[in-house]
């Protein structure tokens, strides 16, 4: 299946959000199905997850960075109970249920990307869409046996500052660098923006 492109609606000028189930059978079928072309056994949790895909055309810029992607764990939750009944009552609307998880992508930026930069974006909002642990560290799952859901933070979260001047073992980022200081296992890429979720998490 050819690489979704978001549709020519989503380039009007009014300002739209629009549900993109092409897009979400291409990123199942292309890193979360077991036959996937791009498979990847960190996003096995999701075979069982619920996800609704959107493309806006919404300018999202925050700390001055512009937002391309974004993933929420559904369903809407800080929000006053009017907010939160409105904006289930629209998301209900477009996929016909609540989703596990909510991706948006944003349109122009998208539709300027290459398609490693593109597959990149779309790997890393994944990559936030966790399964919840235990104390023991181990996957949790609910009486229906489905996975616990829940919204996952980055593998290393320091300061390069921290690593120049004490070391990669000191601040705990020694798998990082040995990934990052390896070739890339699939294909070279640039995520040229930024992720939602990571700045909600910025103080």
């Amino acid at each position: 299946m050819t690489r979704p492109s978001p549709p020519d609606s989503i380039s009007d000028i009014e300002e739209r959000f629009e549900p993109a189930e092409d897009l979400r059978e291409w990123i199942i079928d292309t890193f979360i199905a077991e036959d996937g072309r791009l498979t990847n056994e960190d996003h096995r949790h999701l075979l069982d997850a619920e996800i609704g895909v959107l493309w806006t055309n919404v300018d999202n810029s925050r700390n001055m960075r512009s937002v391309i992607g974004q993933a929420e764990l559904m369903p809407p939750m800080a929000m006053g109970k009017w907010q939160k009944a409105r904006a289930t009552q629209q998301i209900e609307e477009w996929f016909g249920a609540v989703p596990d998880f909510l991706l948006t992508f944003y349109a122009p930026a998208a539709s300027m990307m290459d398609d490693a930069s593109f597959c990149a974006l779309v790997e890393h909002e994944l990559y936030h869409c966790g399964q919840k642990r235990d104390v023991h560290g181990m996957p949790k799952f609910g009486q229906d046996g489905r996975p616990q859901f829940a919204i996952r933070g980055h593998d290393v979260e320091e300061f390069v500052g921290v690593v120049a001047r004490y070391g990669a073992a000191a601040a705990g980022v020694e798998d990082m660098v040995e990934a990052a200081n390896a070739r890339p296992t699939l294909m070279r890429a640039t995520i040229s923006g930024t992720c939602g979720t990571c700045l909600r998490a910025v103080a």
